[in-house]
């Protein structure tokens, strides 16, 4: 097994991002985060645009999964080759792209995508999917991770309060590659509980980066 892969077995990697318009939406700032995250135990970082994955790379010392948003419907995590060779080249140890079976906006299938990223930059690649049936077609297509990242996003599967556990059974049991749990992981509990189900590592990113939900949540709760 490559050894980044086998750093992340069993560990906690964070997800760092803010969205735009978010206070918290500038590299450094990310990239402050990060390094707070990899103090506090993370074993990689999952960091999002070209400038962060730059600046998160330069100021951490652990893998840094890198993707691309563009858009905000359909495929848009590195939806395409391009966004995938960029992520690459701004120092992304693994490149995490949409991993589903949905149409992709340049035309290529997952499986050119993943060959073509293999043509032309050093880096591992994460398929965020959706379903079982996302999963075994991303492991056909050459990827390294599979991630339950879409999960209850891309019409397939209903939206589960918690990670979708009923997934990462599915996917542990039918498939070769490891599998990350990512996607409404919320507490310590329930990150502890995917690994119990066969989990090779779990991302948390809302509930430990993003404080503008975390502070919605204790105010939700406050409301009478």
């Amino acid at each position: 097994m490559n050894p980044i892969i086998e750093s992340l077995r069993g560990t906690l990697v964070v997800s760092c991002q803010a969205y735009p318009g978010e206070p918290m939406r500038d590299p450094r700032t990310m990239a402050q985060v990060a390094a707070a995250v990899v103090a506090g135990g993370a074993a990689a970082v999952r960091a999002q645009g070209i400038a962060d994955i730059r600046q998160v790379v330069a100021t951490v010392d652990v893998p840094v999964i890198g993707l691309w948003k563009d858009g905000d419907d359909g495929v848009f995590i590195t939806p395409t080759l391009d966004h995938a060779v960029a992520v690459a080249e701004a120092g992304a140890h693994v490149v995490a792209l949409d991993g589903t079976r949905r149409p992709r906006p340049d035309g290529r299938t997952l499986a050119q995508t993943v060959a073509g990223l293999r043509e032309r930059a050093d880096a591992l690649v994460m398929a965020d999917c959706g379903s079982l049936d996302d999963a075994l077609a991303a492991q056909d297509a050459g990827v390294d991770i599979l991630g339950t990242t879409l999960s209850g996003y891309s019409g397939e599967r209903p939206r589960t309060d918690g990670p979708d556990l009923e997934l990462v059974d599915q996917l542990v049991a039918s498939c070769t590659l490891p599998v990350m749990v990512e996607g409404r992981v919320h507490t310590p509990a329930q990150a502890a509980e995917a690994l119990a189900h066969g989990a090779f590592a779990v991302c948390v990113g809302t509930a430990i980066t993003h404080p503008t939900t975390i502070t919605g949540w204790f105010a939700d709760a406050l409301v009478r």
